[in-house]
């Protein structure tokens, strides 16, 4: 058992999948069925432990790394992602392989994409699905989903093409520099050093590779259209809490989530919707703004 700074304690666990692993930080106790938290693109089960350290320690919550995400194994070279569906499918197995029933999801931006994906899909098998900053996966104009694949499956030659011997390492300082960078100033160093905690991994004359897959970049493929995701928004029958970071994720078609959020508005019995001041890893930057409606949430009666 490991404890984390703040007193909670977790334990690394992990779970088999055909091609290898899904590592995850089970938080509280295994005598109970959990929490499932997933995290978003190019991050992992760290992006949690600020929120889940101001949590009641009786919750027991699972935190896993997606595949191609921090500890967790890599697919298959030569294969693509396909990161919403490989979520969704790798969130049925880990759910199958402990015999859940009626799971509740916390998702962070992809992961909030694949908890969505999974209520829609298994609607008599999800209790609640919360969403911090983002609804469903990402909705592209076709146009520009057909002009970048040509480009995007080069891109995967590329780096299918990349051994671990042609990866570039870093200085401890120089790799929390680079996603400080890489990340616009959205998040804070510190939140940056909590996430690098299973982000990379060190090799010799102690530097560090990024322990992702790079893979991960080229990551548009088989997205579904508006009005496919508008029919899975349609099958949500789950307690539902969408939290929206302001400014937030400035990037997304906002107006095509919220027709979205509208369909899921008159799916559920129990929509929440609540806005909070931060950027898109406010959770993880500024964890007290979003707990005490997460915890309303959790313990509010239907």
């Amino acid at each position: 058992m490991e404890l984390s700074v703040s007193g909670p304690s977790f334990e690394e666990i992990q779970i088999p999948v055909p091609f290898g692993f899904v590592s995850g930080k089970w938080w509280g106790s295994k005598d109970k069925q959990p929490i499932i938290a997933i995290h978003g693109w190019q991050d992992n089960a760290g992006t949690f432990d600020p929120l889940i350290e101001l949590l009641p320690k009786d919750l027991s919550i699972l935190c896993i790394d997606l595949p191609g995400h921090g500890r967790s194994s890599h697919i298959p070279s030569g294969l693509p992602y396909y990161i919403f569906w490989d979520g969704l499918a790798i969130l049925r197995r880990i759910i199958k392989h402990y015999n859940w029933r009626k799971v509740s999801i916390i998702g962070h931006s992809l992961g909030a994409a694949i908890g969505f994906l999974y209520a829609a899909s298994f609607p008599d098998d999800t209790e609640m699905l919360i969403s911090i900053d983002t609804v469903a996966p990402v909705i592209f104009d076709p146009s520009e989903i057909v002009k970048n694949t040509g480009p995007n499956i080069d891109k995967l030659i590329h780096y299918d093409s990349l051994g671990v011997d042609k990866m570039p390492s870093y200085k401890y300082s120089e790799m929390i520099d680079l996603v400080v960078d890489g990340h616009h100033g959205t998040l804070t160093r510190k939140s940056c050093e909590i996430l690098m905690r299973r982000g990379m991994y060190r090799v010799k004359d102690n530097k560090y590779l990024f322990s992702r897959d790079i893979r991960l970049k080229v990551n548009r493929f088989a997205l579904p259209s508006f009005d496919v995701t508008n029919e899975f928004a349609k099958q949500i029958r789950c307690r539902y809490l969408m939290i929206k970071a302001v400014p937030g994720r400035v990037r997304d078609n906002w107006s095509l989530f919220q027709s979205i959020l509208e369909t899921i508005k008159h799916s559920t019995s129990d929509f929440n919707y609540v806005e909070v001041e931060g950027s898109h890893h406010v959770h993880l930057n500024d964890a007290s703004k979003v707990v005490p409606h997460i915890l309303n949430f959790i313990l509010k009666v239907a």
